[in-house]
């Protein structure tokens, strides 16, 4: 699936856990109706996003998922990602890959 917008807002990495790093962008659709979508890259896709900034139109291929969590008090609840695994700039081929040192694609 992909997605076509601006982009808003990029977030720096966040480190969650000593195995898990994200990063998050916000991106506006070129839509009738615009919206605003959070999307997260994570792991070696967090780097991906140094090659954009605000302003820039962007295509990028998403995955959604979803979890169910339980609450301490019985309750069920449902929680969605937006997670981003390649970008590209409107009318260019995607990036799928780049290493931490911001090397070429693979």
């Amino acid at each position: 699936m992909q997605v076509q917008g601006k982009i808003k807002l990029i977030k720096e990495t966040e480190k969650v856990s000593d195995k898990f790093k994200k990063r998050e962008l916000v991106i506006e659709t070129n839509d009738q109706y615009p919206q605003l979508l959070l999307i997260q890259f994570t792991q070696d896709k967090c780097s991906l996003l140094s090659l954009y900034e605000v302003g820039d139109e962007v295509n990028i291929s998403i995955n959604l998922r979803g979890r169910e969590w339980t609450s301490p008090k019985g309750e069920t609840k449902y929680f969605n990602t937006i997670e981003g695994w390649r970008i590209g700039k409107a009318g260019e081929q995607v990036t799928e890959q780049v290493t931490e040192q911001g090397d070429a694609p693979f």
